[in-house]
């Protein structure tokens, strides 16, 4: 998605975006993962660990490079920070409304209404999309499906 949504942000630094998005589930590759709206502070803990683990077998400009973008990304500070995490909630949401709504845990109704919103608000083009996003939800609540 970051792909796509790049051009609408002129002045960020796209491969670091992409490379932040493609990093950001190490953790989970050791840990399992786990659904975006059950996830709690002790399984965000472990994938931190698994994280710090995983980094220390990689080669040094590696390590160095990727513990800095983790940095980054837990600081949310930067344009490139804050849009990965808004796109990560918004991906979440969508693949919620791509999934069987008989699926989904009771939580999850309200859930991928608010997940993510307050990720968005840096950004128009974001608050928009993450809006069109919480349409689809509600369309796929009222059609049951």
């Amino acid at each position: 998605m970051a792909l796509l949504v790049a051009d609408e942000f002129p002045g960020i630094d796209s491969e670091k975006l992409v490379k932040m998005c493609l990093i950001h589930d190490f953790g989970e590759a050791i840990t399992g993962d786990i659904p975006s709206f059950l996830k709690t502070k002790q399984d965000e803990a472990k994938e931190e660990a698994a994280i710090s683990d995983m980094l220390e077998n990689l080669p040094e400009n590696l390590n160095i490079e990727y513990k800095d973008l983790f940095t980054e990304m837990a600081a949310l500070e930067t344009t490139e920070a804050k849009m990965f995490k808004a796109l990560d909630r918004i991906e979440a949401c969508i693949s919620h409304n791509e999934s069987l709504i008989k699926t989904w845990l009771p939580n999850e109704f309200m859930d991928n209404l608010t997940y993510g919103a307050e990720n968005v608000t840096f950004s128009e083009y974001l608050t928009t999309l993450r809006e069109e996003v919480r349409q689809d939800s509600i369309q796929k609540i009222e059609r049951g499906e």
